[in-house]
């Protein structure tokens, strides 16, 4: 797993600079429409009934407007819609720039 060693918003992006050198570019909007979050994914219960997750998969105009290091595996980033709640694991950003 490779961590971020640098973030910074540029425009309407996230750019992160990785520990082995490669570069990812993410649109806020996109971001924040990838939220791993509970109000935004929704939560599957032991029974696999899936509750929550059925607001808009779209957030035009949403900007980031802050991010936290949490622990050593993930960041937790502060969107302009009051939204905060998921975590992007490291793993998932690189994913997420991918694709």
């Amino acid at each position: 797993m490779h961590a971020p060693t640098n973030i910074q918003l540029i425009g309407t992006e996230v750019a992160i600079v990785w520990d082995d050198g490669a570069e990812s570019y993410l649109a806020c909007e996109k971001l924040r429409a990838a939220s791993p979050s509970a109000s935004n994914m929704g939560e599957v219960d032991i029974f696999g009934h899936k509750y929550g997750g059925d607001g808009p998969k779209k957030f035009p105009g949403v900007q980031v407007v802050g991010w936290a290091i949490v622990g050593n595996y993930a960041v937790r980033f502060d969107f302009s819609d009051g939204h905060n709640t998921g975590l992007y694991t490291y793993d998932y950003l690189r994913k997420l720039a991918a694709t």
